[in-house]
């Protein structure tokens, strides 16, 4: 009896408390070929309530240009695409305006203004898809993507696609596949292409930005030229407080660029297709290593061609498909920077202008000044004379008649005599102008 039975009724109860305060785990959409009714984060079902308080809307994309709207959290994500988790911190908010393009083991992490996207060899995963600048990226992924795909371009399936690449079985061993290796040759790897739509967006984006700013730039500018008022100088303020903040977008963007090209050990990370297959290539063992090395019935292997295909793509020095692709759109960007800067160098002549022409009208301000201050000086020489005769000092000019005209007239004229000549004087001395 001092013993407690763990099926007593106390014990029974507690159970039934215990499971009508744990809530049910929810269940996002499927994600990356789970089934509907799995999980998106089935690995951390005891978590729910974190994961509904941090879980983020994303658009799924895969090699065929299928796409799905999913909702998943941090640790799904991470678990997933295999990156840490100081990478899902540059595709927050607080990092929404910086430029990154990180390579990983297994995925490439692209923040490249508005787009927010973690790109794998099989699948891009896009962070707020539904926001209104990133909806041009998903149109261009969805139309794109279904066209330039691996599987679609051989005629294979979805789960062929890795097949049609590169690889074929024979004899229970992956060996590669010349015609499917100049195919890639002629097509970038999945990884490369999204990168390309995202770079087109973003490059698209920016130009359309500088397009408005200069539409917007050159009338006020104008406008400013031809009258420098309180509203002009305002607008003109606005207008370069806009020109600076897209030059440091713009800038971002191709200081990331030039990085990448800087380094080709950085650029040679970025072949996540390439890593998949030298992955792939090692877990088939020696005896894999060795059949790549002589086989006896693919003749087209012993060609000068075909060897120079596969191994160009399998060499992890081979950089120069995403070089091009770099420099085209670097090119790209540091011409919509030269933009900016011209017209930033048109605000600084309008600039210059307006301050000519206000130190011209500060010159003649001084000029009338120096004017009215030599005729000053002049009239008080007259009234200084005057001055003197209207007092009661006893001369012979009162007795004569008729001398108060010709005096007044002559000390006017003195007075006029007196302004030419200091006038005059300040010409000379180049005080004036002419």
């Amino acid at each position: 009896m001092g013993k407690k039975n763990p099926l007593s009724f106390r014990h029974l109860c507690l159970r039934r408390r215990k499971k009508k305060l744990d809530p049910p785990t929810p269940t996002p959409p499927q994600l990356m070929g789970q089934s509907p009714n799995t999980a998106c984060g089935s690995g951390a079902a005891g978590k729910g309530k974190k994961k509904a308080g941090g879980a983020r809307l994303w658009m799924r994309f895969d090699l065929a240009g299928r796409s799905e709207l999913v909702e998943c959290d941090k640790s799904t994500i991470i678990e997933r695409a295999g990156i840490p988790a100081r990478d899902l911190r540059i595709l927050g908010p607080v990092f929404s305006h910086s430029s990154n393009i990180l390579a990983r083991e297994k995925a490439m992490v692209v923040n490249l203004e508005f787009i927010k996207a973690i790109v794998t060899a099989e699948e891009v995963l896009l962070l707020d898809p539904l926001r209104q600048e990133v909806l041009p990226f998903v149109d261009q992924l969805r139309q794109q993507l279904p066209h330039k795909s691996p599987a679609n371009l051989h005629g294979a399936g979805p789960a062929d696609a890795l097949d049609s690449e590169i690889q074929v079985s024979t004899g229970g061993h992956w060996l590669p596949v010349p015609e499917a290796a100049e195919g890639l040759q002629c097509e970038l790897p999945f990884e490369f292409q999204v990168l390309e739509i995202a770079l087109e967006v973003v490059c698209t984006f920016l130009n359309s930005s500088v397009a408005d700013l200069e539409r917007d730039a050159y009338p006020v500018l104008d406008e400013l030229a031809r009258n420098v008022s309180t509203k002009n100088l305002e607008h003109v303020r606005s207008l370069k407080s806009n020109l600076t903040r897209l030059l440091a977008r713009v800038q971002k963007v191709r200081d990331e660029i030039e990085h990448l090209l800087d380094d080709n050990e950085d650029m040679a990370q970025l072949y996540l297709t390439r890593k998949r297959i030298q992955n792939q290539q090692l877990e088939a063992g020696a005896e894999a290593s060795n059949s790549f090395a002589i086989v006896p019935h693919l003749p087209r292997l012993s060609s000068k061609r075909s060897g120079s295909l596969v191994s160009s793509f399998l060499d992890d020095n081979d950089v120069e498909d995403l070089e091009m692709l770099l420099e085209a759109y670097f090119m790209q960007l540091d011409g919509t920077r030269n933009k900016i800067l011209s017209v930033r160098e048109y605000i600084d002549d309008t600039e210059d202008y307006v301050n000519i022409q206000l130190d011209n009208q500060r010159n003649e301000l001084i000029q009338l000044q120096l004017t009215l201050t030599i005729a000053s000086f002049a009239i008080t020489f007259e009234t200084m004379i005057a001055g003197l005769f209207g007092m009661n000092i006893p001369c012979k000019l009162y007795k004569i008649h008729g001398i108060f005209e010709i005096f007044v007239g002559s000390i006017t004229a003195a007075c006029v005599l007196l302004f030419l000549l200091v006038l005059g004087y300040a010409r000379w001395k180049k005080l004036l102008g002419a």
